[in-house]
């Protein structure tokens, strides 16, 4: 049906006295003797735009004051009268759309986060997922922008895949057969079916990615993930949204200030377009959260290595719940203590031992370490995993073959070093987690539209 949208309302002052149609949802509605008011959103908009209803024009409201009932109305833009900035609809006409009834879940102005994730459907028309997902959507524009102005190639790599790039196991399996007992070994039942091997849903097209950076230079994928990974905590979920570039010729130092220019272009493309979320988010999540963004945009990023870290959270008289000691794997707790209180911003920390890294990362001289960085944020953690690769062919299969790697696996991968290898670098950016910090959302399940996690597909 011919509508404008309600942001177009709100922004454009030579629609004042002029009649138009919106659509949308009631949001909040209230009566009194002579008028009534509604307080629709079509999701164009975190602000409500406002209905005036005059009773003796339009006698019978009662179908349009129930919250959730979607509707469209048509009227007369006038100035509001107790905002001098704002407009508001002399409504002529109403339809009703669509029904609501009493028992629509979201009568009250403010539920708990956990109460809902048990309404997945309805919680996008709170105020809250109405802001989480207008920020996503700019974020993710914003990152297709930073990277096609860069000469990169944006690249579809696979979601289906033979091989695990991070090493560990935790894998969705991909399968037309399930559960059966005609087949005797693991190897007859994988030979049975579909692709005649083993298949999963891909944890990152880094290695994919690779294949592409080795004939274009510089690219980049943006494309869902999946881990099996049964890690019930605030930073994780199974499916999740993941960006990596992939830089031919481009040394550890090179990959780190790329990524510190696109973390800082996301967040001034924020502060830029979404400030009345930011506003929101300031005000309901995170006191200081704008303040906090213009001063990571102000400032260069800290660098540290791993062992420097060791040393710093040793020497820092806090008990964690987990002791540190060098080569231990960090926990989150240790990542925010680092970027929260000993570097108090943004901080690459490079150098990690081989043993708690991924097959692919380029050994440095001591023999002990590897050409990676992580960057840590303050209250959220890790939001990238960054490194040089191994780009020498003995290096790379010495790896593999120390994990027990089968090498038939990753044929196309182990081909790249042979013919015309060249020093390259890359990271991986998980999406939610940007959201995290722009939003100042202390859960991943609250910045996707449906988490799916341990025990949970709903």
């Amino acid at each position: 049906m011919k509508h404008i949208d309600i942001i177009d309302v709100m922004n454009n002052a030579n629609l004042i006295g002029k009649p138009v149609t919106v659509c949308g949802w009631v949001r909040t509605s209230r009566d009194s003797k002579n008028m009534a008011f509604l307080e629709l959103n079509d999701g164009t908009s975190l602000k409500h735009l406002q209905i005036v209803i005059d009773k003796s024009a339009i006698t019978d409201i009662s179908e349009y004051m129930k919250l959730g009932t979607s509707v469209k109305v048509e009227g007369m833009v006038v100035k509001s009268v107790v905002a001098a900035d704002s407009v508001e609809i002399n409504a002529e006409k109403i339809t009703v759309l669509g029904t609501c009834p009493p028992e629509y879940p979201l009568q009250k102005k403010r539920h708990t986060l956990e109460y809902l994730r048990t309404i997945p459907a309805l919680r996008v028309r709170t105020n809250t997922f109405n802001a989480v997902l207008r920020v996503r959507s700019t974020v993710s524009a914003c990152i297709h922008e930073f990277f096609q102005a860069r000469h990169y190639t944006y690249i579809h790599t696979p979601l289906i895949t033979a091989s695990d790039c991070e090493g560990a196991g935790e894998m969705f399996k991909v399968t037309t057969i399930g559960y059966s007992n005609e087949y005797k070994t693991e190897e007859e039942y994988d030979a049975a079916d579909f692709f005649g091997r083993r298949a999963a849903l891909s944890v990152s097209g880094q290695l994919e990615g690779e294949v592409a950076a080795m004939a274009m230079g510089k690219i980049y994928t943006f494309g869902p993930s999946f881990r099996a990974e049964k890690s019930n905590t605030p930073r994780h979920v199974a499916e999740f949204w993941h960006v990596e570039p992939e830089v031919a010729f481009a040394e550890l130092p090179d990959i780190i200030e790329i990524a510190e220019e696109l973390i800082k272009h996301i967040i001034n493309t924020v502060l830029e377009k979404c400030m009345p979320e930011l506003k929101f988010f300031d005000a309901h999540f995170e006191k200081g959260l704008i303040e906090k963004l213009q001063n990571v945009v102000s400032h260069d990023f800290a660098v540290m290595t791993y062992t420097e870290a060791i040393e710093a959270l040793k020497s820092s008289g806090k008990e964690f719940q987990y002791p540190v000691e060098w080569g231990c794997d960090l926990m989150t707790e240790h990542e925010r203590y680092i970027a929260e209180e000993i570097c108090k911003r943004p901080v690459f920390l490079t150098d990690y031992p081989k043993e708690i890294k991924s097959f692919y990362m380029k050994q440095n001289p001591d023999g002990k370490t590897v050409a990676a960085t992580d960057l840590l944020v303050p209250t959220v953690g890790e939001i990238i995993g960054c490194s040089e690769r191994e780009a020498d062919l003995d290096k790379l299969l010495e790896a593999m073959n120390t994990r027990g790697m089968n090498l038939d696996d990753y044929k196309d991968y182990i081909s790249l070093r042979k013919f015309g290898s060249v020093p390259h670098s890359g990271f991986g950016l998980g999406l939610e987690r940007i959201i995290m910090y722009v939003t100042g959302v202390q859960n991943i399940r609250d910045v996707i539209l449906y988490p799916r996690t341990v025990g949970n597909i709903s």
